[in-house]
């Protein structure tokens, strides 16, 4: 099992892309804010079996990988810290758009809204490369097996991405409207985030 200040580290960092405006994000926001809560609840199920099912791959791939490839701790440390390294820019980035600019979706049944959900996280590269990339670098190897380690964290972000979506399912009209009256709010959680993935980008670099 990972080791009390790993996972505290761990979840700070998942905790902040939760927050971070992305495709999954957004889709909750735009059905929630077209169709209701309950739609925002529908959707937000179809994108936790979307992280079900990478999680499920990267588990056991990654397992089978740290047994037989050398470096390949490295190598997944490396892209780690790339990937962080874009998700700092993307939240940082000029032209940035907030994901409270919510799109105009047109109405839907219960099973196309969960279909959605699921192809939106499927669809999403940054969805596979938090598993494959990020996850990782929290898995410690001679701290009991690979395989338990990778699915307790896995399970830990779909936990906390399905609680942050709850709230954000149930006052997306809300929030947009505040976040509307106050950009400055948005901006400065994107500088935020952006600062923290890329000092935690910067920390897997110097670990080499």
């Amino acid at each position: 099992m990972p080791d009390h200040p790993t996972l505290v580290a761990y979840g700070a960092v998942i905790l902040g892309l939760a927050i971070t405006p992305g495709p999954n994000m957004i889709y909750l926001i735009s059905r929630s804010i077209a169709q209701g809560r309950r739609a925002g609840l529908v959707s937000l199920v179809g994108s936790a079996l979307g992280f079900l099912l990478y999680m499920a791959c990267a588990a056991f791939g990654i397992t089978a990988l740290l047994a037989t490839v050398p470096y390949a701790h490295d190598a997944l440390r490396l892209a780690g810290a790339a990937y962080l390294l874009l998700l700092a820019w993307s939240a940082v980035r000029p032209g940035g758009v907030s994901p409270f600019q919510a799109a105009d979706l047109p109405q839907a049944g219960p099973c196309r809204v969960l279909t959605m959900g699921l192809a939106t996280t499927l669809l999403n590269p940054k969805a596979a490369l938090l598993y494959l990339a990020l996850l990782p670098q929290f898995v410690i190897p001679g701290h009991g097996s690979v395989l338990a380690q990778t699915l307790v964290l896995g399970l830990m972000h779909i936990a906390l991405n399905l609680a942050f979506g709850v709230v954000i399912a149930t006052t997306a009209g809300a929030l947009a409207a505040g976040l509307a009256r106050r950009p400055s709010w948005m901006r400065a959680q994107r500088w935020l985030m952006g600062g923290m993935l890329g000092a935690f980008a910067a920390k897997l670099l110097a670990e080499a």
